[in-house]
C-alpha cells in the first residue's frame, strides 16, 4: 500500500487559516462563540471555555473565519500539535489567534482523514522541526508552507478513518455516557438533599403511600418525612441533623516517600483531572517525582485544594498516588460514600472552599476547613438508598474509563501505523473484528 502513496506540499491539499487577532475587550457575555485552547482537548467539546463576540463585529470584520462542520483545528503554541473537529454545536464559532482552521482543497484528501494525517507521527515531527521556542514550541501559517504530507489513495484514506473513528467513537460513547450518569447522580442528589422535593410531594399529597413517583419508588417512601422544620440551615426534613461534612468523611493522609514508590505507580496530579467531572481518566506513572505523595485507593475521592474555584473533583479509578494539591476524601463508613461525592463536588461546597482558601496567587483550600462545611444530615437508611443507586452509575463510570483507555492505547498503536503504510488496513479491520470492534 505505501508504494501507492504520494507526497505534496502541505498547502496544495489543505487549506488553512489561524484565527483572527482578538482581543479580551472584544470579549462578551453572551453572542457568537469563540474558541480557545481549552476547547481543543481530546474528547472533550470544541465550545468548552469559550467566550463570546457580538455578532454585529463578527458580521463586519471576521465571518470568514466562521467554523463549519468537520473543520479540524489545529493549535499553534502551548500544546503544540493539539487537533480537534468542529461538530454541530460550533457550528458559525469563531476560532482564537493560536488555532488554525483546516479544510482540504480537493478531492485528493478526504475530509475525514485529515484529523487523522495530522495526528500521525511524520507531521507531528515535521510540525516539532519547524516550530520555534525552546521553552514553549510555536508554529503558524508560515511554518506549514514549509511542510509536506503523505497521502494514500482516496478510498484507504477512508477505509483508515473509519477505522480509528470506529475506535474514537467508541470512546466518545464511553464519555457522554459518564456525563449523562454524573447528571443524573446530581440532579438525584439536589432533588432528595437540597430541594427535599420528596418530603415536598408528601407534605402537598402528591405523593401516596404504594404509590411510585419519577425518581421516587414506592418503596422508598417511608424513608422520607412528610415535615419541614426550622434549622440554622433553614428548612429542613423533619428528624434530619444539622452536621458537618467531617461527621461522614474524612481525609486518610497516607503519606509516602518518593523512593517507597515503585516507578509504575498511576500518578494523578492536578493537571490530570478535568474541570467539573468525576470521571478521572488521565493519570501518568510516579516515576521520576522527588518529593512526597499522598496514597489514595481505587473509588476514593480526590479534591484538588489548589485554586479551589477550578472545580477539580473526581473518583479514583485505580490505586495510586497524587499530588500534595490533592485532598483524598473518604466516607467513615461505605453507605455515605455517593452522599459524601455529591457534596464535595457540587457548587455550593466549591464556592464554600474557595472562599475560605488562603493565598493570593496560589489560593488553597485544607480538609480542616473542607470538614467544617455545614450539611443537612439524612438518616443512614436514606443514605444507605441513595448510595445504592448513585454507586452503581459510579462504578460503570470507572468501567468505562477503563475501557476508553484500552481503546485509545489501540488507537494510539493502530494509528502511526495505518498513516505510514506500515500495515494494510484490511489487516486492521480483521484485527478489530476479531476483539469485536
Amino acid at each position: 500500500m505505501a508504494g501507492e502513496w504520494i507526497e505534496v506540499p502541505f498547502p496544495e491539499v489543505i487549506d488553512f487559516q489561524e484565527g483572527p487577532g482578538i482581543l479580551a475587550k472584544d470579549f462578551r457575555n453572551d453572542g457568537v462563540p469563540l474558541v480557545r485552547l481549552s476547547g481543543l482537548e481530546r474528547g472533550g467539546s470544541v465550545l468548552s471555555g469559550c467566550n463570546y463576540l457580538d455578532p454585529e463585529m463578527v458580521a463586519r470584520k471576521w465571518t470568514h473565519f466562521a467554523l463549519a462542520t468537520g473543520d479540524v483545528l489545529l493549535s499553534t503554541s502551548a500544546s503544540l500539535g493539539r487537533i480537534a473537529v468542529v461538530g454541530e454545536d460550533a457550528v458559525g464559532a469563531i476560532p482564537y489567534t493560536g488555532i488554525i482552521r483546516m479544510r482540504p482543497r480537493d478531492g485528493r484528501l478526504i475530509a475525514p482523514f485529515l484529523r487523522y494525517l495530522l495526528e500521525g507521527p511524520d507531521f507531528q515531527q515535521q510540525a516539532e522541526m519547524v516550530g520555534v521556542g525552546s521553552v514553549i514550541r510555536h508554529f503558524g501559517p508560515m511554518h506549514l508552507r514549509q511542510m509536506s504530507v503523505k497521502l494514500p489513495p482516496p478510498d484507504d484514506q477512508r477505509a483508515i478513518a473509519h477505522i480509528l473513528g470506529t475506535l474514537d467513537d467508541k470512546i466518545e460513547l464511553n464519555r457522554r455516557m459518564s456525563q449523562t450518569l454524573e447528571a443524573m447522580a446530581r440532579a438525584l442528589f439536589k432533588a432528595w438533599f437540597v430541594d427535599f422535593d420528596p418530603v415536598r410531594a408528601k407534605m402537598e399529597g402528591r405523593w401516596q403511600r404504594g404509590q411510585s413517583l419519577p425518581g421516587l419508588p414506592a418503596h422508598l417512601y417511608d424513608l422520607f418525612p412528610d415535615r419541614l422544620v426550622d434549622s440554622e440551615l433553614g428548612e429542613i426534613p423533619e428528624g434530619w441533623e444539622v452536621a458537618t461534612l467531617g461527621n461522614v468523611a474524612e481525609n486518610p493522609r497516607r503519606s509516602v516517600q518518593p523512593y517507597s514508590i515503585p516507578p509504575d505507580t498511576p500518578y494523578i496530579a492536578l493537571e490530570h483531572m478535568p474541570r467539573r467531572c468525576i470521571a478521572l481518566s488521565d493519570w501518568g506513572t510516579a516515576e521520576g517525582i522527588e518529593s512526597n505523595k499522598f496514597e489514595f485507593r481505587k473509588g476514593e475521592i480526590l479534591f484538588g485544594k489548589l485554586r479551589p474555584y477550578f472545580h477539580k473533583v473526581g473518583v479514583a479509578p485505580v490505586d495510586g498516588v497524587c499530588s500534595t494539591d490533592i485532598v483524598v476524601v473518604c466516607p467513615r463508613t461505605p453507605h455515605w460514600f455517593a452522599f459524601v461525592l455529591c457534596v464535595v463536588s457540587s457548587d455550593d461546597f466549591v464556592e464554600f472552599t474557595n472562599a475560605g482558601s488562603t493565598g493570593t496567587k496560589m489560593p488553597r483550600t485544607s480538609w480542616a476547613d473542607m470538614a467544617r462545611y455545614e450539611i443537612a444530615l439524612p438518616p443512614d437508611a436514606l443514605a444507605q438508598a441513595f448510595n445504592g443507586i448513585v454507586r452503581r452509575q459510579v462504578d460503570r463510570l470507572i468501567a468505562a474509563v477503563h475501557e476508553s483507555r484500552t481503546l485509545a492505547a489501540l488507537r494510539d498503536a493502530l494509528l502511526p501505523k495505518l498513516i505510514r503504510g506500515e500495515i494494510r488496513v484490511k489487516d486492521a479491520e480483521r484485527f478489530l473484528k476479531e476483539r469485536e470492534l
